[in-house]
């Protein structure tokens, strides 16, 4: 027999709040649940412009926290380097430059020159680096990305996602804790020249800690940020505005819709019971089943109250059952969402009654039934 159980909630439709950007492509998603909050042309190729170099950082940050690259380590800079348009961190040709001073050249200046110091320092090229930018794109499962130079220099086979760039960000986040704070620093000064972070997110209390934002003529305007705000950290990329002023605004103004609009909810708690089992033919009569992991949605705040959580098993199971045995299978239904399923696992091990006991069990439901 397969058992239903309806643990709480009440299932309702919902038709989600329009939300809508001037921005040609849009990506908000939580860091924690991996909510897709709201998405516009989220699977389109773009031109992401320096947003690039959070792929450059992130190959570095791999270096050094594999110790093949140290953060005092020299990086000569080349005169291919040093001739290079756009943005600058001004280094000059033939100077030998740290690790952790051209990081922030990369990621708080926007400098193309040190972006191609690092790239020729770590490949030999730059040619060669961006083959393992895409490379490692595929490796991190960004399947559309392509990258022709380490700046995001204007290239027409140059392209990303908008989702790609903010998972890209996800793993930036979690995987270099110590390094990732490099994107918070609000200005760097490098021979003499000082230079502030053009994250407009970072000076305005939103709870911005980084990225990076981008513009090229054919790119406009873009800014991939992390906002976190009572607990909770969202991830955006808008690309493809007119200027930086609608960059700023657009980018508050979905942040702000994000935090206001939705929230996080644990559901259940790690290793939690979620329902008990009849056992047949079992020494023990019942089986709890239990949930690994703790489940933490992020659910539009007007329907928290309206998340449908069922569980499903076969009853009774039969003996023996195995400790950590999938048992059952536990789905929730958030409105407007993809339904969700997670296994259900035998918390205590149960054998199977000897002979005899097998006999009584098969007498006794012989004469007084199964029960209730």
């Amino acid at each position: 027999m397969t058992a239903v159980l309806f643990i709480f909630g009440q299932a309702y439709s919902s038709s989600s709040m329009a939300y809508d950007t001037s921005a040609k492509h849009a990506f908000l998603i939580d860091f924690d649940t991996n909510q897709v909050l709201f998405e516009k042309n989220a699977d389109v190729l773009m031109p992401p412009a320096s947003m690039s170099k959070i792929m450059t950082a992130y190959l570095a940050f791999e270096e050094i926290k594999s110790g093949r690259l140290k953060l005092e380590d020299k990086i000569l800079i080349s005169e291919n380097a040093w001739r290079k348009g756009g943005s600058k961190m001004f280094v000059k040709v033939n100077d030998e430059v740290a690790v952790s001073d051209i990081l922030r050249g990369i990621i708080v200046q926007s400098g193309n020159d040190a972006a191609i110091a690092l790239a020729e320092h770590l490949q030999g090229s730059e040619a060669a680096f961006a083959d393992k930018m895409t490379k490692k794109a595929r490796d991190l499962g960004l399947s559309k990305a392509k990258f022709k130079n380490a700046t995001g220099w204007p290239d027409e086979e140059h392209r990303i996602t908008a989702r790609e760039l903010g998972l890209l960000a996800k793993l930036t986040i979690k995987n270099f804790p110590d390094l990732y704070p490099i994107y918070a620093e609000k200005s760097f000064t490098f021979n003499n020249i000082k230079q502030g972070n053009r994250n407009p997110l970072l000076y305005d209390g939103s709870g911005s800690d980084g990225l990076k934002t981008g513009r090229t003529r054919a790119a406009g305007y873009g800014l991939t940020a992390s906002v976190s705000k009572a607990g909770r950290r969202l991830v955006m990329v808008l690309n493809g505005m007119k200027s930086s002023g609608e960059r700023k605004r657009e980018a508050r103004k979905l942040i702000e819709w994000g935090f206001r609009e939705y929230d996080n909810y644990k559901i259940f708690e790690k290793g939690e019971t979620i329902t008990d089992i009849d056992v047949w033919l079992g020494k023990d009569s019942r089986l709890s089943a239990f949930i690994k992991d703790e489940i933490k949605l992020t659910v539009r705040r007007t329907d928290s109250e309206k998340v449908k959580t069922t569980v499903y098993y076969e009853e009774p199971l039969a003996a023996p059952i195995k400790q950590g045995q999938i048992v059952g299978t536990l789905k929730i239904k958030v409105p407007n969402q993809t339904l969700r399923e997670y296994p259900l696992f035998a918390k205590q091990r149960i054998e199977k009654l000897g002979a005899w006991g097998r006999i009584m069990a098969a007498l006794n439901y012989l004469v007084w039934g199964a029960g209730d």
